[in-house]
């Protein structure tokens, strides 16, 4: 198994998570310094990869476990490359197109032999999880709104990604078609397991993959950013869109070290779901996970350890493993 991306701030809870696991990962990325660093501290093999130079690096492996973003950019080269070698692909992406470009890949996964999983963190294993769940319990699901709190802080790759989104209009799905959300579903009341908050429409990753997962034709995912903030990035679209401008926030954003160990050890994240039937209907359920970034490590390395069972394709997670993958994860607590 390698870890691509393995002295990010992801990357290091993903390796350490392996390695309390019992496993032996090998350590890859781009920057030479900081990896031989980590490899010598853990006393673990390294290879130094370009993302475009990465057949070399797969070699002899069952599996990578892809932690370098933003996957905008990264993640088409890491899949030709497993699908060149033959090597399962695993991603803690939570961006809807990187879903929806990977999962049309499922053919081409089929027919080299792997598997590719995007999405095996907190961004999207909970909230897919849970969406399934939902979706089962309702004899024609019509409609599903999930809403997601993450506390405890960020990392600087979680926030160079949202930089990248900054003046964007939120997307949703309605009738099957992703779409701009209207002005009707921007925001709403969310019932989480530890009370009721006002949240904001935002381009998830579930508009996407809920709908794989479930076939569930209108999909809107909110989070308790203010609205007032996403107003604002949609009205400076203009400036904030500005490759130079965009750059600058990235930069500052890459700088940033990401929650502490006692900060996530603090902090929990929250999901909650509803779904509606063509009768009108209502099914609701919740799933509590500890922090968002000790639950991305063991997902993505309990998914490793699982991918070997997984026939050949593009899968969501819950289509991979199953609605009640999450509840075997640790901490984790569903109500249904």
């Amino acid at each position: 198994m390698i870890v691509y991306g393995a002295y990010g701030y992801t990357g290091q809870l993903v390796v350490e998570r392996a390695l309390a696991r019992g496993m032996r990962p090998v350590l890859a990325g781009r920057n030479a310094a900081p990896l031989a660093e980590m490899a010598q501290r853990l006393g673990l093999e390294h290879r130094v990869a370009d993302l475009f130079e990465l057949e070399g690096a797969l070699e002899g492996a069952s599996t990578v476990i892809h932690c370098a973003g933003p996957f905008s950019t990264t993640s088409r080269p890491m899949v030709d490359a497993c699908l060149r070698t033959g090597t399962n692909y695993i991603d803690i992406t939570g961006e809807i197109d990187v879903f929806e470009a990977i999962l049309a890949r499922t053919d081409e996964a089929a027919a080299a032999g792997v598997v590719l999983l995007p999405g095996a963190g907190f961004d999207v294993v909970p909230s897919d999880c849970l969406a399934a769940m939902l979706a089962r319990s309702m004899v024609d699901p019509v409609r599903l709104d999930l809403a997601v709190r993450m506390d405890g802080g960020f990392s600087a790759g979680t926030v160079t990604t949202a930089v990248e989104a900054l003046g964007q209009r939120a997307r949703c799905r309605i009738g099957g078609t992703i779409v701009a959300v209207p002005p009707e579903r921007r925001s709403r009341t969310a019932a989480f397991a530890d009370g009721t908050a006002r949240v904001s429409a935002v381009s998830w990753g579930d508009v996407s993959t809920a709908y794989h997962s479930t076939a569930i034709p209108d999909i809107t995912v909110y989070t308790t950013i203010p609205s007032a903030l996403t107003t604002v990035s949609e009205h400076l679209g203009g400036v904030l869109g500005r490759p130079m401008v965009r750059r600058s926030l990235q930069a500052v954003a890459r700088r940033l070290p990401g929650p502490s160990a006692s900060a996530r050890g603090r902090s929990v994240s929250q999901i909650w779901g509803e779904v509606t039937g063509a009768d009108g209907s209502r099914a609701s359920g919740t799933v509590t996970t500890p922090n968002g970034y000790a639950f991305t490590a063991d997902a993505v390395v309990e998914i490793a350890r699982r991918i070997g069972t997984v026939p050949p394709g593009a899968y969501t997670p819950s289509r991979a493993l199953g609605p009640d993958f999450v509840g075997s994860l640790v901490g984790v607590t569903v109500s249904v």
